[in-house]
């Protein structure tokens, strides 16, 4: 049947081919319409049904027939005929029986044995081709039978081996050597080997094997050998190598990245699994919330954003929290309307770069300017507060001095003058132009925000261009202001090459920028909280414990709390999401995860002004951190007792069902979601990218819902300094089909490379007991309450699930750091650095220090040879 309809199909699909391509609708109907038996037609290759059905091909278009079709022959004594019946399940004739003679029927067989013969030698050439380099073995006897479920042997390595062999000869003719050492004879090896194993030793033990010698991570080469006993013994399984211990339970979780042994034996009703082995991977824990991942920070006072923002004036610094105190609207009349940036050229680029020499004091008011260059530098002709060229006579003393415009020899023309290189001013060569999109401006506040920090040794430098109350200022000079190259322009310094907090340029770094290291942060469910550990107690607190701010929270006292939701004027304990700080004014800039305060020095003059009506100096010093703006972050982090603020929090990223885990070839398994506290069912709710490591939720009513989603996920360990051995057993007894009772034991112990640890780094000997147990059964009763509601009507039986878990942990350390457990906060090894007077190569000459006129007055001095 099934191949005169296969033969028909292609009749059909032949007929429909004509010779004339332009075929009307009707033609086309009148084609369907067509009796089922369509004229024949001469096939290049013929499909024949064969009535006497020998089971058809292997391949081709000519199918085999199905299995449930049965051939038989049988002699008929009454007609002195063979009758060949074909049946469907051995019950049914799907088609007419067939008579045929003596002479027939020898044919007939002749030509099934033939067939058969074939089928077979085939088959053993298939076998033969697919049969490793090694072949099988058998081992005779009773007991190896026994043991392993068989007698057979069957290794199958594939892979490839290199070996890399050389000779390295090297003569020195070297009088000073002896004769018989100056010719050294060393062998060169190197191996590469890339293996797969697959074996079985009867039906019971199964070997596999991935090994590969230049396997970037160890977790890469796998070894696994598997016991499995017949389902009537006490040996169930035991498994060698990568093995894993996967917990159903919520308090204690298993482990799928083990190396060691494992057994399960079964006694009865009761299950018993042990393991024993080095644990290689690390659990950890990734929470979200309507498809959103919830992220932790924690800062430190003094890792604000250095080298990275910058005032462009005194000027725009004196007005920034005035400007500020108004958010959400920035109160400054102020319109930066044109800028370009300087910076040194450690690109090589040469596209669009000029020689510079930046001043200090350009553009600024007269209190701001150098004390020691007063005299040198007066009032300028332009009057108010606002920063511009004329604002002092700085500007026009060097822009018609031919030396400072031939750049050459500005520095000593400079110096000449009274002023000093890298506090002063600063001669760049080449200097390169930043590109727009290398940095923001603040146009309001008048600041600037580089993409990349500088480093220590950098220059930058600005021209700007801005409008205030209809009127245009302009500081420093653009690079069409009519001074073509090589001539240098005049530019405003920012930085400096000399970090000197003395310096003039160093309250123009903004030291109230702080970063999440994270991007697109979404408002919703933001937190954060500025806190105070308490040198008392220890703890974190969230306000001062001095009047008159102790009844206010740090947050509100620093001023990221001044509005309410509707953001009026009214603090609310919570921080006051005002995005756009970068580029308009605000408390944070959610592209790049940046938190601005509203005022300059946050812990530092602003909490001292907050103190300062009822505590006297001695305490706020106690308290302030005034050190983290007057001097340098080194010298700032070298007074912990005083560095005792944090911004903490909290943020979701984007909504989405794809799930990032943050980690690649996590193992199979591993992964457990729960929603609710309620554990969800893999490739149901959810799926698991093990090797990008990502889950899709598959479940839209979870993430509508809001429902926290829990992920718990175990990552192989890359790189590990602790050896960490896991010892465990599980214990499952079925009571009867509907209550099973479980108990666990497991125990982790970490050994240290030393004995000196740092704090958090402490190794664990831990153990863990716990109980545990599962009831379900069906309820016929629940299924008629249910159907009893009005638009219900149940399909199922009902089942009622009832579970209790309980577990003890046992904390403790390894033996290697102490009985009492000592770890180290620092063991000042480090902290001397030996210098050998004697060494020749260790003795340079010395250059005079810069910047420092008075201990090193020569220092200034230069004598430019070019």
């Amino acid at each position: 049947m099934a191949r005169s309809f296969l033969g028909m199909v292609v009749l059909l699909v032949a007929s429909t081919v004509l010779p004339d391509a332009s075929i009307q609708a009707a033609d086309l109907f009148a084609i369907q319409a067509q009796p089922v038996d369509s004229p024949e037609v001469d096939l290049i290759w013929p499909i024949l049904d064969d009535p006497s059905t020998t089971g058809g091909s292997d391949g081709g278009v000519d199918l085999a027939d199905p299995s449930n079709i049965q051939s038989e022959v049988y002699y008929d004594p009454e007609t002195g005929q063979y009758v060949l019946e074909s049946t469907v399940g051995g019950a049914f004739e799907y088609r007419p029986p067939m008579s045929m003679s003596l002479d027939e029927y020898l044919q007939y067989d002749m030509q099934q044995a033939m067939e058969t013969y074939w089928l077979d030698k085939s088959a053993e050439e298939s076998e033969r081709a697919t049969k490793g380099l090694i072949p099988s073995l058998t081992v005779r006897g009773e007991a190896f039978d026994r043991i392993f479920g068989g007698n057979t042997i069957d290794i199958r390595p594939q892979g490839s081996a290199e070996i890399i062999f050389g000779l390295n000869i090297s003569k020195t003719e070297n009088p000073r050597i002896p004769v018989d050492q100056r010719r050294i004879t060393t062998f060169d090896f190197d191996q590469r080997i890339q293996l797969n194993l697959v074996g079985n030793i009867g039906e019971k033990l199964k070997i596999n094997t991935n090994y590969n010698t230049e396997a970037t991570f160890d977790f890469e080469n796998q070894v696994k050998l598997d016991y499995t006993g017949y389902e009537d013994e006490i040996i169930q399984k035991i498994e060698a190598g990568n093995v894993s211990l996967p917990l159903q339970g919520q308090l204690i979780q298993g482990s799928q990245s083990l190396f060691g042994i494992k057994t399960e034996l079964r006694f009865g009703r009761l299950t018993a699994t042990a393991v024993y082995s080095q644990e290689k991977g690390q659990r950890r824990e990734v929470s979200v919330s309507g498809g959103a991942q919830t992220n932790t920070f924690e800062i430190k006072a003094d890792e604000y954003e250095a080298n990275k923002y910058y005032m462009l004036n005194y000027f725009f610094r004196d007005q920034y929290e005035g400007a500020m105190s108004t958010l959400p609207t920035v109160s400054s009349g102020v319109q930066i309307t044109r800028i370009e940036v300087w910076v040194t050229n450690t690109r090589n680029d040469f596209q669009q770069n000029r020689n510079v020499v930046a001043f200090t004091d350009l553009g600024e008011r007269m209190q701001n300017v150098s004390p020691e260059l007063v005299g040198l530098i007066n009032n300028g002709t332009s009057t108010g507060p606002f920063p511009t060229n004329d604002r002092n006579t700085l500007y026009n003393t060097v822009k018609d001095n031919a030396q400072i415009r031939g750049f050459v020899n500005s520095a000593a023309e400079l110096q000449g003058l009274g002023m000093q290189a890298a506090r002063h001013f600063e001669k760049l060569e080449s200097a390169r132009l930043l590109q727009p999109n290398e940095y923001t401006l603040n146009q309001r506040l008048g600041f600037i925000g580089l993409n990349q920090s500088l480093n220590n040794d950098e220059v930058l430098a600005v021209a700007y261009q801005y409008v205030y109350q209809g009127n245009t200022y302009q500081v420093g000079e653009f690079s069409n202001d009519g001074y073509a190259a090589p001539q240098a322009l005049v530019l405003k310094l920012l930085k400096a090459t000399i970090t000197d907090p003395r310096n003039q340029l160093w309250d123009l770094m903004m030291k109230n920028v702080y970063s999440l290291g994270a991007f697109q942060v979404n408002s919703e469910d933001f937190r954060l909280d500025v806190v105070y550990n308490n040198p008392t107690t220890g703890v974190d607190i969230n306000y001062i414990p001095r009047s008159p701010i102790d009844q206010f929270p740090l947050i509100q006292v620093l001023g990221l709390d001044r509005l309410d939701p509707q953001n009026a004027p009214n603090p609310d304990g919570w921080f006051d999401y005002v995005d756009g700080a970068a580029l308009t004014g605000g408390t944070i800039n959610s592209q790049n995860g940046r938190i601005f305060f509203p005022v300059l020095e946050p812990f530092g003059t602003t909490l001292d002004q907050a103190l300062a009506p009822e505590q006297p100096q001695p305490v706020r010093d106690a308290i302030v951190f005034q050190v983290l703006y007057d001097s340098t972050r080194i010298a700032a982090q070298n007074q912990p007792e005083l560095n005792r603020f944090r911004l903490k929090g909290s943020y979701r990223s984007a909504s989405s069902d794809v799930i990032s885990l943050n980690a690649v070839n996590i193992p199979q398994g591993s992964v457990v979601v729960t929603a609710g506290g309620v554990r969800l069912v893999e490739n149901q709710d959810y799926t698991v990218d093990y090797n990008l490591g990502r889950v899709k939720i598959l479940n839209q009513g979870i993430l509508e819902s809001g429902t926290p989603v829990n992920i718990s996920l175990e990552s192989n360990t890359l790189f590990s300094i602790q050896t960490k051995t896991l010892a465990g057993a599980r214990f499952d007894y079925r009571v009867n089909k509907d209550f099973t009772l479980g108990g666990t034991v497991m125990h982790l112990y970490e050994r240290p490379l030393t004995q000196k640890v740092n704090v958090g780094d402490e190794p664990i000997k831990n153990t863990v007991v716990g109980l545990d147990g599962n009831w379900r059964t069906e309820s016929n009763w629940l299924t008629n309450l249910v159907d009893k509601l009005p638009l219900y009507a149940t399909t199922e039986i009902s089942t009622v699930n009832a579970s209790a878990e309980a577990a003890y942990l046992i904390p403790g350390h390894s033996r290697a750091i102490g009985n009492a457990g000592q770890s180290y906060i620092d063991d000042f090894e480090g902290s001397v650095s030996v210098i050998d007077l004697r060494q020749q190569s260790t003795w340079f000459h010395a250059a005079t220090p810069q910047g420092q006129p008075d201990l090193f007055d020569e220092g200034d001095l230069i004598n430019d040879l070019a």
